[in-house]
């Protein structure tokens, strides 16, 4: 399930740090305004045996923001989107959400003009699908991040959507492809870097997991904004 929140805030822009840095305490904050033992249960051990966390996130995304060089502007039409694959997540985050009149996003106050659940569009038959996130993904091998074309980035993305679809008992999508990537992006995250590039991908995948992971997104950090599927 993945829900749109419309929001709007005052600030002419968000500091670099306020851009990813606030989103995982964000979600946890929603999960735990209405379901306190799914909220420390994922934090503290993931999902149902497995380390990852089944969220996805975007950080604030400002439609028309003023061209500003070295600055994240902000805009009168703002949104973040959030979701899960798994029912019981994505059902603690849409009553949270459909009680907010406010985002507190680090220093930024977003204010809720809307809200709504996205209708998954129908399902393709099993074949090959394209997605383009919105957000960069973040790739990892041997604690290093990795960017598009680096050695071992799409090796280590197939890894990633493998465990993820452990996680969710879907088949594992086969034949990954990176087929687009854009410009090098750096954020700071808790005082560390995060590193990574948006990016168009094919591969051949069951429609239940794609409809997935477009509510989880690809790579790591999902639950810090990064890799949410457009």
């Amino acid at each position: 399930m993945r829900i749109r929140v419309d929001v709007a805030t005052d600030a002419p822009h968000l500091t670099w740090a306020d851009v990813h840095g606030p989103a995982r305490a964000v979600v946890y904050r929603l999960l735990e305004e209405h379901d306190p033992a799914i909220a420390r249960s994922l934090h503290d051990d993931g999902w149902r045996g497995h380390p990852l966390k089944p969220i996805g996130v975007t950080s604030p995304q400002f439609k028309g923001a003023p061209q500003k060089n070295g600055v994240y502007t902000t805009s009168p039409h703002g949104a973040i989107w959030f979701g899960s694959p798994v029912p019981e997540i994505a059902a603690a985050l849409v009553t949270a959400l459909a009680r907010r009149t406010e985002i507190v996003w680090g220093n930024a106050r977003l204010r809720v003009r809307g809200f709504s659940i996205e209708v998954a569009a129908p399902a393709p038959v099993e074949g090959l699908v394209e997605l383009e996130t919105a957000t960069p993904v973040v790739v990892r091998h041997e604690r290093r991040e990795l960017l598009p074309g680096d050695e071992h980035y799409i090796e280590r993305l197939a890894h990633n959507l493998t465990h993820k679809a452990d996680v969710l008992g879907l088949p594992a999508p086969r034949s990954l492809r990176l087929l687009k990537a854009g410009p090098r992006r750096r954020f700071s995250v808790r005082g560390a870097p995060r590193i990574g590039a948006q990016v168009r991908v094919s591969m051949e995948a069951d429609p239940r997991f794609v409809d997935a992971i477009r509510s989880w997104g690809l790579g790591l950090d999902t639950v810090q904004g990064f890799g949410w599927i457009r």
